[in-house]
């Protein structure tokens, strides 16, 4: 067959566009430019994905920095028991235990698959929960436009209570019968896991302390402005006070999920437990800088630079 002319081709696309549909208002070339920035936005994902939440510290420590910790949730339209955790299983999304362990719920905060809106996959899981089966998992969370608002689900003024675990076996119900494959997958994940600790202490966001080795470290993650408080740490690095004490330095910064994680090497001789009050010192050096808006030291500016510098990003 012989393909039509190039004048009938043309006669056709003149035709597709008279049979276009456009949004109400925009030219074709404004729909397109349109489209584009939405692709974009979807790409881009969610620049605070638990932004408004109390919790916001601690859902971020939960997916990037604990190893093994669990956490009671109240869901809002449930009576069941849901509990969130670092990370289940297979790495499936959440699962719901049989009937006969209670049909209580778990939803991870890490997964196998997620997407680059971590705030969404979570509300996705946590919406699963009301209506899944005892016996049921879910594989994935990555949102389908389905679930609702996070905040509609969870209380924004709420608060975690997170009870740190130095193995998995909160994984396993009472009298769960272990098959030879699964005690040497429990034996594989536990052998894995980094001592990790809470520091107890009241200061903003969450401290944890983790031991992999060589040198210990704690990672604070905080919600203030990021450069707000890039320049609070620089003035106070000017001053040789960004320390936790004897023998720790600073060491860099995280950034994830919009918000900035600093972080310290320690003495992994020193116990986690000993850490409150130096973190409560430095907290108030902190608060006492984040109003300050006069121009930064050329000093100041160089250790703003250095801690730059050694920012990591975690996406």
């Amino acid at each position: 067959m012989r393909p039509p002319p190039p004048c009938t081709l043309m006669s056709m696309a003149k035709k597709n566009k008279k049979n276009e549909q456009l949004p109400e208002g925009m030219s074709r070339r404004q729909a397109k430019m349109a489209a584009r920035a939405a692709e974009r936005a979807a790409l881009e994902g969610e620049p605070r994905p638990f932004g408004g939440l109390a919790m916001e510290p601690q859902l971020v420590a939960l997916q990037e920095f604990i190893p093994s910790a669990t956490a009671p949730i109240t869901i809002k339209g449930t009576d069941r028991a849901v509990t969130l955790c670092t990370v289940l299983p297979g790495a499936v999304a959440a699962l719901i235990r049989d009937e006969e362990h209670g049909a209580e719920a778990f939803v991870a905060m890490q997964q196998g698959t997620r997407s680059t809106t971590p705030g969404k996959d979570l509300a996705f899981a946590l919406n699963w929960v009301l209506s899944a089966a005892p016996g049921q998992s879910l594989t994935s969370a990555k949102h389908d436009g389905t679930q609702p608002a996070l905040t509609e689900l969870v209380d924004d003024k709420t608060t975690l209570d997170i009870t740190p675990h130095q193995d998995f076996n909160w994984w396993l119900a009472d009298n769960d019968d272990l098959s030879p494959e699964v005690t040497q997958h429990m034996q594989m994940a536990n052998e894995s896991i980094l001592p990790s600790y809470p520091v107890d202490a009241e200061i903003p966001g969450t401290a944890w302390w983790v031991n992999p080795g060589g040198k210990a470290h704690i990672r604070w993650v905080r919600t203030d402005d990021e450069n707000t408080l890039l320049n609070a740490l620089a003035r106070i690095a000017a001053r040789g006070e960004l320390i936790l004490g004897e023998d720790t330095k600073f060491a860099g910064a995280f950034r994830t999920h919009g918000i900035t994680v600093p972080v310290w090497d320690l003495d992994p001789e020193r116990p986690h437990t000993d850490y409150a009050t130096d973190l409560k010192a430095l907290d108030e050096k902190i608060a006492g800088e984040l109003g300050n808006d006069a121009q930064l030291t050329p000093d100041e500016r160089r250790q703003l630079e250095n801690i730059k510098s050694r920012q990591v990003t975690i996406r």
